[in-house]
């Protein structure tokens, strides 16, 4: 089956500069996209210095969504947002005082990934943090979800007006480019003996099976749970995700969402309808409606996602809060019916108005399409 490769390279323009991110693309790019992929042939597609955190998420939302294996390389520089405080990959026009704004969520990976099936994803990275993203890197993990591998390297912040070189990403390139594919973990370990006597020291080095913390670091847990487990309903076994996958690609969603169904149902039992367990898969039902082409749905499951983690005592601008929220915000735009869009319209302009999110003037946007709407009737 043909692999998916998303190449992807992002540093600010100007002085807030860690890393020359862009520079690795032509060394990767001269790669053979099968060798890229370790498949026999692959879809390539480049993102260098993108301005606009939505472009970055829909290539990503795409590449999630091929059929075979996956594999992202990502290049560039790590910062917080002051608000959060969570990690984020500083795009061309981040800056200290915009970074929630105009820079690309590490979570939203996890997010987009969360459906792949297990030993479908591979995430490597290079990349240099600042100031305050290196110390947050000592208490947490950056991770892409449970069934993604990462490999590769976060380094510290580089010495005063210094850009620093990506040289990982480049040793893996370049091992590529000699002609052989080895196993992503043997790539991964090659690469770091290429760099290791070229001053990269203090590294944080990031592997599948656990990160090796900075030297003198605290140990991390990760900052959000892993992939929620609940017990198997009666006549299930496996992964239900790689199930529900399989569902999905051969068209049919009518079965892979009554499999989810069965899975909330389980969760909600066990947990609570409240729980992370069963909001997981009402998360997993509301991504099954957008496959199936069911906009409506899918709004509605968003938004009721969105409402439950209000109602337990979940902040306004928690990740989870805001992504329910822009996602039923993205399916209402999509909703052919214009009498079923102007019916939900009311209850998400009074949800944007308690989650504004992070895309300035989202509210806006829902009253003014809503007030379209209402001119139409």
């Amino acid at each position: 089956m043909p692999g998916t490769v998303l190449l992807l390279a992002a540093s600010p323009v100007g002085k807030g500069c860690l890393v020359d991110a862009a520079s690795v693309l032509p060394v990767l790019a001269a790669v053979p996209p099968g060798v890229l992929a370790g498949t026999d042939t692959a879809n390539v597609v480049e993102l260098a210095d993108p301005l606009e955190p939505q472009a970055v998420l829909t290539r990503l939302r795409a590449a999630a969504a091929a059929a075979g294996p996956l594999t992202v390389f990502v290049t560039g520089q790590l910062q917080l947002d002051r608000r959060q405080r969570l990690p984020h990959l500083a795009l061309a026009r981040t800056t200290p005082s915009t970074v929630r704004y105009t820079g690309f969520p590490w979570h939203w990976f996890r997010e987009e990934l969360r459906l792949r099936p297990a030993g479908t994803t591979t995430v490597l990275v290079d990349l240099h943090a600042d100031a305050e993203a290196w110390g947050w890197l000592r208490g947490h993990a950056l991770e892409c979800g449970p069934t993604v591998a990462v490999y590769g390297r976060v380094a510290p912040p580089p010495g005063r007006r210094t850009v620093a070189a990506p040289t990982y990403m480049k040793a893996v390139a370049t091992i590529l480019r000699s002609g052989g594919r080895p196993a992503v973990e043997q790539l991964h370990q090659a690469a770091l003996g290429r760099i290791a006597g070229d001053g990269e020291v203090g590294d944080l080095v990031l592997g599948a099976a656990a990160p090796v913390p900075p030297q003198g670091a605290a140990p991390r847990t990760p900052d959000r749970p892993e992939r929620p487990r609940p017990r198997t309903p009666d006549g299930l076994v496996g992964d239900p995700h790689a199930a529900i996958s399989d569902a999905v690609r051969a068209g049919n969603h009518a079965d892979a969402d009554a499999l989810a169904a069965r899975w909330q149902e389980a969760s909600a039992d066990a947990h609570g309808p409240g729980s992370q367990e069963a909001l997981h898969w009402a998360e997993v039902r509301a991504d099954l409606a957008m496959f199936a082409g069911d906009a409506e749905r899918s709004c509605r499951t968003w938004m009721a996602v969105a409402a439950a983690r209000l109602a337990a005592g979940q902040a306004v601008d928690a990740p989870a809060v805001e992504a329910a929220v822009d996602r039923a915000h993205h399916q209402w735009g999509r909703i052919a019916d214009t009498a079923r869009a102007r019916e939900l319209g009311p209850a998400l302009a009074d949800l944007r108005a308690r989650v504004p999110g992070r895309r300035q003037g989202a509210l806006d946007h829902v009253r003014s399409q809503l007030r379209q709407l209402q001119l139409h009737a």
